[in-house]
């Protein structure tokens, strides 16, 4: 029926109205709080890029994290700094490890907290890069090795959930049978399945002191024009065991996001990347946004797209604003 019989302005007139109809409702179960940790004790450095974020001793994360669990987020993923960098990335898979210590920590403090380890590379080598590095070139086997031992690492140390990032190919079939002939076939796999070589991760590089000593990630990370290698990418990724996907950026990777939950049916995460906080951070300094809608209208906007979940810096902020 076309108007005047017809009139979707009436189901807008109230709050209330407007609550009762709403298509997408965001929860503080919809969040994940990235974290980075760093050695030290009693450290909580400011990352300024990023206003509100530190990068935390094991100590001072333990502390960060009883908010966290009280706002009612379920899970943090954590992103280490350690105390020395090598060629072949050793503090990734060491036992004594920065997010192995971590892990620890906090299962001890806070059991119920899931705890998801981004598994990459790029903080731990001297290069700065997701891989071996050899003449020059990004090694991509060699680092599959590296992959499988950092994952049985990490979850030994009480991770839930292992998080594959470099985007090496068949990093996830690797990881997972190294999982299962290490006796943790109960651990899942969250793949970062499409993640691009962005311009929004620039705050990151700060906040995980990560940086590539030469070149950029293009030759492993997605080129952003592409999408039908995005679902590629993630097809592999289910058939070589993921039990999740993800798709980092986000908001400029809503189409992706779409069509990864409707193609796989798998649950989806998407990543609210450090420049996606930043520019709204900014922006909302210089009074030229309301950051509280703005923040909250966007990660609707990635809920609405398909995310399951969606790892952000705004998790604590926006648990807090939700009623």
């Amino acid at each position: 029926m076309a108007f005047p019989t017809t009139r979707l302005r009436r189901l807008r007139q109230s709050p209330s109205l407007r609550r009762l109809v709403r298509e997408t409702v965001l929860t503080p179960d919809d969040f994940i709080m990235p974290l980075f940790v760093r050695p030290g004790k009693g450290e909580k450095r400011a990352i300024k890029s990023m206003p509100g974020h530190y990068q935390y001793s094991v100590d001072e994360l333990v502390k960060a994290c009883a908010p966290i669990v009280s706002a009612g987020i379920p899970g943090v993923i954590l992103f280490g700094i350690p105390d020395k960098k090598d060629a072949r990335a050793s503090g990734a898979f060491a036992k004594d490890g920065i997010v192995q210590k971590a892990a620890r920590a906090l299962k001890d403090k806070h059991p119920g907290l899931v705890l998801i380890a981004d598994l990459c590379f790029c903080e731990y080598t001297d290069h700065g890069h997701c891989g071996i590095v050899e003449d020059g070139n990004i090694v991509n086997d060699a680092t599959l090795e590296l992959a499988a031992k950092t994952a049985v690492s990490q979850a030994e140390a009480g991770f839930d959930v292992i998080a594959p990032s470099g985007m090496m190919d068949g990093q996830v079939g690797a990881i997972r049978k190294a999982l299962d002939s290490g006796g943790k076939s109960m651990t899942p796999i969250l793949a970062y399945a499409a993640k691009y070589a962005s311009a929004f991760y620039g705050p990151f590089r700060e906040a995980a002191e990560s940086p590539p000593s030469f070149g950029d990630r293009s030759s492993y990370q997605m080129d952003p024009a592409n999408f039908h290698e995005a679902l590629r990418e993630t097809e592999l990724d289910v058939k070589e065991g993921a039990d999740m996907v993800m798709v980092k950026p986000a908001l400029p990777y809503l189409d992706v996001i779409k069509a990864v939950r409707e193609r796989f049916g798998l649950p989806t995460a998407a990543y609210s990347v450090s420049g996606e906080f930043s520019m709204l951070k900014a922006a909302a300094a210089n009074g030229w946004l309301d950051e509280k809608r703005a923040a909250l209208e966007s990660l609707t906007a990635i809920k609405r797209a398909g995310a399951d979940f969606i790892l952000t810096y705004y998790a604590l902020e926006a648990a807090r604003w939700l009623p």
